[in-house]
């Protein structure tokens, strides 16, 4: 079998052909800006409604303005957040999530809820882990 095989049996059920890889590759695209913490931190935050930039940055300890800037950008360039500018002085900026966000922050929310209830077992798998890897 070469690197570049991509055909799939029929017995897996999953389809055959040479768009296969592309697909994979764009799921990918989609899974990294929706799995990186940031992104995820900021549509928990948005799921009650919208936030100004400053509000985002304050709730979301540890993010610098630059990450936060670039995070809100690639979630509004994917469709899941708008960002409306007001005409006051100073000028304010709301964000919000679109209803493709919305649909996005179920599933997001039971990942989060998930961890949170599973991560002493979690820590606790990482710390026998260490320690076996340690010994030897």
């Amino acid at each position: 079998m070469e690197p570049e095989h991509i055909d799939v049996t029929a017995e897996t059920g999953l389809p055959r052909g040479p768009g296969t890889h592309q697909d994979c590759r764009g799921v990918a695209s989609v899974l990294s800006r929706v799995g990186d913490k940031w992104s995820v931190l900021v549509i928990m935050l948005l799921r009650d409604g919208p936030r100004r930039f400053n509000e985002l940055k304050r709730m979301i300890n540890g993010i610098s303005q630059r990450m936060l800037t670039l995070t809100l950008r690639g979630l509004e360039r994917d469709g899941l957040v708008t960002r409306t500018v007001f005409p006051t002085i100073p000028p304010r900026v709301d964000y919000e999530l679109t209803d493709l966000g919305r649909g996005l922050a179920v599933p997001v929310m039971a990942l989060g809820e998930w961890a949170f209830a599973h991560l002493p077992e979690i820590e606790g798998a990482r710390n026998d882990f260490d320690a076996r890897n340690a010994e030897g």
